[in-house]
């Protein structure tokens, strides 16, 4: 009989919000906890979860102690891997028991399965990490857990290989990109756009949106507060408006930026009572808007803030290239990005719109 393995990391996540670029930081956990914070990666693991029983009765080992059981004891203490060292060890006593192994994490916890993996069983990631820029990931958790069905019950049980890529969180905390592709795994074939692809690099000229750029600072509202998102797109924006981050989410009102990286909670604090708008560009390659990169811009953020009216700013060519044609949401509340899904305008020049399937 097929067998899932389902591994999930605790700590993943817990940097996005908290502005922090990653998770990797070995004191990361205690720095959530000192916060308040607790790690939805669990939550997005038991939503894929859901979605692979809705169609498969396979059974699923959960690390590290491997307790052969249903879906409710996959997620006893067992379930959760604490460090590295534990991911790597139970992906080793994996090894020729699973034929699929699903991972709740994000580009550090692929790194460190593909490192264990001796065996090259397929792998597949539900989306929760802060850096996820490897095609190994599924779009959302429910696609996660749908795409796991659908492999263990092919026969043929077929795969592609896809990069496995990583950024180096200290430079990205600079505002540096640095990203390193470390090797390639196994997953399983997708027809259906269930993963996502790996991140691209802007293959749009900023240059190209300059005059939409300088039209949309002028007609910027005075008494409204401004969320900025990241992105080499946002950040010519931002430096019409003083500077700003190139990786962070910043604040702008009145013509000037008034707050410049700011985690969830600092957002929280600003947006209630006033008038917001949020204004975004699109990861490229991948299509997502929120929920990549942006974390801190939270479902918590958009509901205090009203569900504010979203603008998005990106070249034509980057929006061409992409493969579903379409844009994503995936803020961890599936409510919301339920809400927010539909036909979204996006400014791809002056004086120049596209409408877009935005999709959940």
């Amino acid at each position: 009989m097929s067998r899932l393995g389902l591994i999930i990391n605790p700590v993943a996540g817990l940097g996005g919000a908290m502005g922090r670029k990653g998770s990797d930081e070995t004191d990361i956990a205690q720095r959530a906890t000192a916060e308040g914070r607790v790690s939805q990666a669990p939550h997005r693991a038991a939503r894929a979860l859901a979605a692979f029983r809705a169609q498969s009765d396979a059974p699923v080992l959960a690390g590290p102690v491997l307790p052969d059981g249903d879906a409710a004891q996959a997620f006893g203490p067992g379930a959760l891997t604490q460090t590295a060292k534990d991911t790597l060890a139970t992906v080793q006593a994996m090894q020729g028991q699973v034929d699929l192994i699903l991972f709740a994490g994000g580009d550090g916890t692929a790194r460190d399965i593909c490192a264990a993996n001796e065996t090259g069983i397929p792998i597949l990631g539900i989306p929760s990490g802060v850096k996820m820029q490897s095609g190994v990931f599924a779009r959302s958790p429910e696609r996660a857990g749908r795409l796991s069905a659908a492999f263990l019950a092919d026969p043929r049980r077929r795969t592609e290989m896809v990069e496995i890529l990583d950024l180096d969180e200290a430079a990205r905390r600079d505002g540096r990109l640095s990203a390193q592709l470390y090797t390639v795994a196994r997953t399983a074939l997708d027809r259906q756009g269930a993963r996502q692809n790996p991140k691209a690099g802007s293959t749009d000229p900023v240059g190209d949106l300059d005059a939409a750029l300088a039209a949309y600072v002028a007609e910027m509202e005075p008494d409204t507060l401004y969320i900025l998102g990241p992105g080499t797109t946002m950040k010519a924006l931002k430096d019409r408006l003083g500077g700003g981050s190139l990786l962070g989410v910043d604040l702008a009102e009145g013509g000037r930026l008034t707050g410049i990286d700011l985690d969830d909670t600092a957002l929280l604090a600003r947006v209630r009572g006033r008038r917001v708008r949020v204004v975004l560009t699109v990861v490229g390659g991948q299509g997502f808007l929120l929920g990549r990169g942006n974390q801190q811009i939270s479902s918590q953020v958009l509901r205090a803030a009203g569900l504010p009216p979203i603008d998005v700013i990106c070249g034509a060519e980057k929006l061409a290239g992409l493969t579903p044609q379409e844009l994503t949401i995936d803020t961890g509340d599936p409510t919301l990005d339920g809400t927010l899904a539909g036909y979204w305008p996006v400014i791809t020049g002056a004086g120049r719109k596209q409408v877009v399937r935005v999709v959940a």
